[in-house]
């Protein structure tokens, strides 16, 4: 860690230090697409790269004109995106969520710190499965926790619960789950959510504390059609659902989610307190009004998911034609592909020189491999694979 400087907290700093290889990422591959220009193949994230849908700008705008005086007050949750969010989530899930049970977040990371701030005590542990998300570490540590990682079963990307239960103990509070799983687009089948589920209750009953699924959905709904999802709430009573309509809208700079309580979990009036005191002290962690105001009518849409399918086609198929190792992903934006170099992030930057740009597994902590965003356009997926085809060719000797 670097020297404490005093001007700083030290929670703050190791928090920084912790984030260092995120920032240093996203700063030089900004340098690496301003390089490109109009040329570059952008794969780094899940941001849109082309212009807004007509229904979500429509969306926006109707929202937008107040129809009393206290359209743009403070706001907490609206009820009638409370219920539009628990309506939706009982038609698809058949369980019956609760408006009162819905508390609407500023997107799915701000929901998942509520969460832990609401139920995490210092030296409370996480157990989170790897490759994860980049912020889970940060946010587990931010109100004193500890992740502990688990391995995800290295073939399949399914949970290995055999290595969960070995990772409880005494102090476990939370298991944080991702299904649809960034990066690799696995969905957790049913059987293994059930056999999570009475590992849980079996460990909470020894612990004689209860340990919370915190489910992570925020790919709930960019579905390749192959596979059908199940919210792991469903499977146990302890449970968190997590979700951020930024993946399903692909407007992720529109800061919109929610966390749900499904009827099943005990002391819900005590941890609905808990978690509005922690979007209070966490700043406010609250959709805007007009986020609230046009959630009704956002629920009503998706990204166009035949279009996001054939591109996912399309690029596994070249790909393995050139000589690539990659899982199909079964939902989410994104391929993880095993790098033709070993070293994932010297080939992430050659092929940014080319101007393809690439996340580099590491970052994923998935060394070895690279991850590609299929929110790509069509013209930048084709102009990419003339380059894809040369690296793998420069890398095997042709």
């Amino acid at each position: 860690m670097a020297e404490q400087s005093g001007t700083t907290s030290r929670r703050i700093q190791e928090l920084a230090d912790l984030l260092v290889p995120v920032v240093r990422f996203f700063d030089r591959s900004a340098r690496a697409r301003e390089r490109a220009g109009e040329a570059a193949c952008d794969f780094r994230a899940g941001d849109p790269q082309e212009l807004a849908p007509s229904w979500l700008v429509q969306a926006l705008q109707q929202a937008a004109i107040p129809r009393d005086a206290g359209w743009y007050a403070y706001t907490t949750e609206l009820p009638a995106a409370q219920e539009a969010v628990a309506a939706s989530l009982r038609e698809r899930f058949g369980i019956a969520f609760r408006p009162e049970d819905v508390a609407l977040t500023n997107a799915a990371v701000a929901a998942i710190a509520i969460c832990l701030q609401a139920i995490i005590d210092p030296g409370d542990e996480v157990i989170i499965t790897t490759p994860p998300h980049f912020l889970y570490e940060p946010l587990i540590r931010m109100p004193g926790g500890v992740a502990v990682r688990v391995p995800a079963d290295p073939e399949t990307f399914e949970l290995d619960l055999d290595a969960t239960a070995a990772a409880i103990t005494g102090r476990t509070r939370a298991v944080l789950v991702n299904s649809p799983h960034n990066p690799t687009g696995r969905i957790y089948r049913p059987e293994t959510l059930r056999n999570l589920a009475a590992l849980l209750t079996g460990a909470s009953e020894r612990n004689g504390r209860p340990i919370y699924l915190l489910s992570d959905e925020a790919y709930q709904r960019v579905l390749f059609g192959e596979v059908a999802f199940e919210t792991p709430t469903a499977f146990y009573p302890r449970s968190f659902l997590i979700y951020t309509y930024g993946k399903t809208l692909l407007a992720p700079g529109q800061r919109l989610g929610y966390i749900a309580m499904p009827p099943t979990m005990p002391n819900r009036a005590d941890l609905r307190r808990a978690l509005s005191a922690a979007q209070l002290v966490l700043g406010w962690a609250y959709p805007t009004a007009l986020l609230q105001h046009a959630l009704p009518e956002l629920e009503r849409h998706t990204i166009d998911l035949q279009a996001l399918r054939r591109k996912r086609d399309r690029m596994v198929e070249a790909l393995r034609a050139f000589g690539y190792e990659l899982h199909v992903p079964e939902a989410t934006f994104y391929l993880l592909v095993r790098s033709p170099d070993p070293d994932d992030q010297a080939f992430v930057d050659a092929m940014a020189e080319d101007g393809v740009l690439l996340m580099p597994g590491g970052l994923l902590e998935a060394p070895g491999f690279f991850r590609i965003s299929l929110t790509a356009t069509d013209d930048m997926i084709e102009r990419s694979l003339p380059v894809f085809e040369r690296a793998i060719k420069e890398r095997s000797g042709g």
